[in-house]
């Protein structure tokens, strides 16, 4: 057998479903062998529109999501999507070619060590140098990826490789592996901790946002009543209507939510890494904290857990929730909600234009349904997408806080709308993060998926521009120009529209899924309310002062 032929043997042995890719003439005979297989292979227009896909896959099901690139710059191009893989916890494998390794003919031309460049990136990078190794090398590099925490690993299959034959070849089974259990004892000291604070708060993170963990928290939750919140990347995972959900941390500190936090006497943190932007800030002598998670925390200056329960979450939470004797509803912290959801929604009906950021979000939120999947790229508008829009349901916000990438929003929500065609799907992204994908839009149309872009419009690094105002510094540098979006869209075979009116924007959403195909909507932004994200809010703000800030 040819060892590319294998090599895709080996691949449906482990269920892949896809293969999304920019080949080159050293993926040749892999691309010959894709030919009649299983597998789909999806065309992208950049390795990166592939990768972001393919993290994406990883980040829906749980299972390995695979991308193909070339030698060189094909290669480089998936270093980003590298990162975002493995910062995030997407299990993702990466395919690279290589000049023939046994002789070759053209020097060093594009040729760089791409093994080495990826083992940073990575949780393993090989590559394979006998065909006869393909069976064992693709088994090991799918088990990686999907382990705790999951990521990103690569092979490089060089071309003379890939053309040799194999004599001698078996396909290793798939097995599921269990994870370990934390001990009985810190368990007990768990359970003593949580029985003893006044003010207990759930912290809901990234890591519990895993197939097979939602009905577990949502036991947790109700069992002991204990009130939650969530970081952004762990949207989601109990739904909103919980009525002991207080919010989600778009901010390190400051943020109306962050009273809560000051007030609480435990955190309860599940799943949470420090890799996603701190959701809050621990101190010397402050807040106790116990760290659930399947692996033991990464300790900083601004995290550093009094306990630590490492293990299988879903087992920790229901062994917890067992052994607690408590229905301790805070009523201190639950009194914090109105007010907080008071701040979400007070201009969500706001008619300004350009629209203000609230009623951007709240019109997306009333114009989708329950299950519907939002993609965020990044930008101003992802932290108010995060504080602001409502979850229902485990992984229909996507947002990256953890590499915190341009670029990424636009295919993230291509591969949801590849994976659920029966499910609304929309990306939102910045027009700088829109531009730098935007090429894949051609991609969208030709697989003809069902997809709604929100290009959220002001000219300008909304971002950058906001932190450049809270430093004191001087307008410079951060503006640019847009095409004409309707135009572009239309150019691809997609159906453009542009916001005219605060009034327009709710009908126009609810149309273009009524429609189908590809919908890019060019929705002109105004900032100006970036300063409302910090309330000033004192350690020393009494509830009293808090209930009646701003009224």
């Amino acid at each position: 057998m040819k060892a590319s032929d294998l090599f895709v043997k080996a691949l449906e042995n482990e269920g892949v479903e896809y293969i999304f890719g920019v080949p080159g003439e050293e993926n040749l005979d892999f691309l010959d062998s894709l030919k009649d297989s299983s597998i789909k292979f999806v065309l992208t227009r950049h390795e990166q529109g592939a990768a972001f896909m393919a993290a994406t896959y990883g980040r829906m099901t749980g299972k390995t999501g695979v991308c193909l690139a070339t030698l060189g710059p094909g290669a480089t191009n998936f270093v980003t999507c590298a990162a975002y893989a493995q910062l995030g916890g997407f299990p993702m494998l990466m395919i690279t070619g290589q000049k023939p390794i046994n002789s070759s003919k053209q020097g060093r031309f594009q040729i760089i060590d791409i093994v080495r460049m990826m083992e940073p990136l990575t949780k393993s990078s090989k590559q394979i140098v006998s065909g006869s190794m393909i069976p064992s090398l693709v088994r090991d590099a799918f088990r990686l990826a999907e382990e705790e925490k999951p990521g990103a690993v690569h092979l490089e299959l060089p071309e003379d490789v890939a053309f040799e034959e194999v004599k001698d070849w078996h396909i290793f089974p798939v097995h599921e592996i269990r994870r370990p259990d934390a001990d009985q004892k810190t368990i007990e000291m768990a359970v003593e901790m949580i029985e003893n604070a006044k003010n207990p708060l759930v912290l809901i993170g990234a890591g519990a946002n895993r197939k097979k963990l939602f009905k577990s928290m949502q036991n947790f939750v109700d069992k002991t009543c204990i009130p939650f919140f969530n970081t952004q990347m762990g949207k989601g995972v109990v739904s909103c209507e919980n009525p002991l959900f207080l919010g989600t941390a778009a901010l390190s500190d400051g943020d109306v939510l962050h009273r809560v936090v000051e007030t609480a006497d435990l955190i309860i943190n599940i799943g949470h890494d420090v890799v996603e932007k701190p959701p809050f800030f621990m101190h010397e002598g402050g807040t106790q904290v116990i760290h659930i998670n399947f692996n033991s925390a990464q300790v900083d200056e601004v995290y550093f857990p009094q306990l630590e329960i490492v293990g299988d979450i879903k087992t920790t939470v229901n062994r917890l929730a067992q052994e607690l004797e408590l229905n301790n509803c805070s009523l201190e912290l639950l009194a914090f909600r109105k007010r907080i959801k008071q701040v979400i929604h007070e201009k969500d009906n706001d008619a300004s234009y350009p629209l203000l950021p609230q009623r951007i979000v709240a019109d997306v939120r009333r114009g989708l349904d329950k299950d519907a999947i939002i993609a965020l790229d990044n930008g101003m508008y992802k932290i108010w997408f995060a504080r602001h829009y409502h979850t229902y349901m485990p992984n229909t916000v996507l947002l990256d806080n953890a590499l915190a990438t341009m670029g990424a929003g636009l295919p993230s929500a291509m591969a949801c709308a590849l994976l659920y065609p029966q499910r609304q799907v929309m990306a939102v992204c910045g027009d700088g993060g829109f531009m730098m994908n935007s090429q894949e839009i051609e991609t969208a149309t030709r697989l003809g998926l069902n997809l709604v872009v929100l290009i959220v419009t002001d000219s300008a690094f909304g971002m950058i521009r906001w932190k450049q105002e809270g430093q004191g510094l001087d307008d410079f540098g951060l503006e640019y120009n847009n095409p004409d979006f309707v135009k572009y869209a239309d150019s691809y075979g997609a159906k453009g529209h542009k916001v005219e009116d605060a009034n327009q924007f709710l009908p126009l959403i609810r149309s273009c899924f009524d429609a189908g195909g590809v919908h890019i909507i060019d929705v002109p932004i105004d900032y100006k309310e970036n300063k409302a994200l910090y309330p000033k809010l004192s350690s020393s703000t009494t509830l009293f002062q808090f209930e009646h800030l701003n009224q």
